[in-house]
């Protein structure tokens, strides 16, 4: 899948708001997700290092923990997923949070690898408490992922950043951020799926919230939601019927983890169910 240019996607994804298109991304994990995904007629692709760890039966936030570097872990995830993709944009998680990392130097080699645009992933805006206050405190806070999102637009690539807060949704969209994602938490539901979770309209409220912060700076900004207890296509249904300024879904866990596990436990119990003739 060759590289989508920026403003081709601009392009293509503000004419589908203007329309009252859903616009709806998914996360990959796999090559197969990735397939199954655009398949499916999904509006991009983004893959990153808890893709791998769902996948494999582990906690999405398992991404986030000391399991392996996540941007050494996109670069190996790009041969299995980019050549599958045929016409759907791919965008690389990036985690900017890194100290060692080479920001323009690595967003010069998600480019050549065919990437169309980056994710702030994993995020620190998933952390709280004293460890979060500690990593602002030391250089490893949300700026970084503001910055690297800033990187990104100067460099041409399509920038879909999570957002946790009004003030996110500011500093991103002052960054040149194309399309927020407002993330809720981690996703419910499932085997491995989060307990506790903001309920439905409080996620209609604080979209809201965060979408007017971000038009305070520039009012063609997309917004996307994400996660907590929006889990399946009711859900979103549900959200985008009450948001007043969201433009589609971004799942990650509901777009893989979610149907495989669902499809996977069914085909099992059928085959299960099957009867054989008993022998005289």
């Amino acid at each position: 899948m060759p590289r989508v240019p920026r403003d081709e996607l601009i392009s293509r994804f503000s004419a589908m708001a203007a329309r009252g298109e859903t616009i709806v991304g998914g996360g990959a994990g796999t090559g197969l997700s990735a397939k199954c995904e655009e398949a499916g007629g999904i509006d991009l692709i983004v893959i990153y290092n808890s893709g791998r760890f769902r996948m494999a039966g582990r906690g999405s936030l398992a991404g986030l923990l000391a399991f392996g570097n996540a941007n050494d872990i996109v670069v190996e995830m790009a041969p299995e997923v980019l050549p599958v993709v045929r016409h759907t944009p791919v965008l690389a998680g990036v985690n900017a949070t890194d100290p060692f990392l080479d920001t323009d130097r690595f967003l010069g080699e998600l480019a050549r690898l065919g990437f169309s645009g980056v994710q702030n992933f994993p995020t620190v805006g998933l952390i709280d408490g004293t460890f979060r206050a500690n990593l602002e405190e030391t250089g490893m806070g949300y700026q970084a992922e503001v910055d690297m999102i800033s990187a990104a637009r100067e460099a041409g690539m399509f920038t879909t950043p999570y957002v946790f807060s009004a003030e996110d949704a500011r500093a991103m969209t002052r960054a040149g951020a194309d399309m927020l994602v407002c993330h809720m938490g981690l996703t419910t539901s499932g085997t491995i799926g989060a307990e506790t979770a903001k309920g439905l309209d409080d996620c209609v409220a604080l979209i809201d919230e965060w979408a007017a912060a971000a038009r305070e700076v520039r009012e063609d900004v997309l917004v996307l939601c994400h996660g907590g207890p929006i889990a399946m296509p009711d859900d979103a249904a549900y959200v985008l019927a009450r948001t007043k300024y969201c433009h589609g879904f971004y799942g990650a866990s509901s777009m893989e983890r979610l149907p495989v596990e669902q499809a996977l436990t069914e085909q099992t119990r059928s085959f299960k169910q099957l009867r054989t003739e008993p022998e005289n």
